[in-house]
């Protein structure tokens, strides 16, 4: 079983929906996933994610299902009325917080629980974790993948590719989730671009424990050849 990850395209973010650039990263992405075998199309309930789906899903035939626990994540102090000295720094933006708090205390980069860290504990974010984590194990159980630990075990031997576009939040929970890497190293290690292509490999034979892998990470090449201009 494969999973491709797709970040949303060059977003209007008033409007939730894509930019004309965006527009055309999506259908650059299209052109890129059509000799992909895909059995089924996801995406958030945000409207850029949708709207970048959209143009996979014509091109393969199929409708665009939406997974609303997939739509971005949002940030900032749980205690909106908490004195001004123990605010979280940058208005709790996970990828600036992640940074200042691994280098820093750098200890948070091995065993210690990073989530326990004032930064985190008390951040909107955090409550989107078990919601994304959840969710996304349901998605897989429905193609013989259950969740045992940090990996997990094939039920039913399946072939099926499905798609799920995205963003950059909730992208990052769920590469923490299925690679077993903290949140912060995520942020900090692993940015990947709009209209990105990651792929992640689920092989295993029924009754096997299988470790998700990547197959490929990041993969902007169909926008390089287009000579399109994309940001980060």
């Amino acid at each position: 079983m494969r999973l491709i990850f797709v970040r949303h395209g060059d977003p209007d973010y008033q409007n939730d929906c894509l930019t004309d650039i965006g527009r055309t990263q999506a259908m650059n992405t299209a052109a890129r996933l059509h000799d992909e075998k895909i059995k089924a199309i996801y995406a958030s309930s945000n409207g850029r994610a949708i709207e970048t789906a959209s143009y996979t899903a014509k091109d393969h035939g199929l409708d665009v299902q939406v997974l609303d626990y997939m739509h971005e994540i949002w940030w900032g102090d749980k205690d909106q009325n908490i004195d001004e000295s123990q605010k979280i720094p940058f208005e709790g933006h996970p990828w600036s917080i992640s940074y200042k708090l691994l280098t820093e205390h750098p200890e948070y980069t091995g065993d210690k629980e990073w989530s326990e860290h004032p930064y985190f504990k008390n951040n909107i974010c955090m409550d989107y974790f078990d919601r994304i984590n959840s969710g996304i194990d349901e998605l897989l159980a429905q193609y013989g993948l259950k969740r045992e630990g940090n990996f997990y075990r094939c039920m039913e031997e399946c072939s099926d590719t499905i798609a799920l576009f995205a963003h950059g939040g909730s992208g990052a929970i769920l590469f923490s989730h299925l690679l077993s890497i903290s949140f912060p190293i995520v942020l900090t290690t692993l940015p990947f671009g709009v209209c990105s292509v990651t792929i992640f490999d689920f092989a295993a034979m029924k009754g096997e424990m299988t470790i998700p892998r990547l197959e490929i990470f990041n993969d902007m090449n169909h926008h390089n050849e287009h000579n399109l201009i994309f940001n980060m």
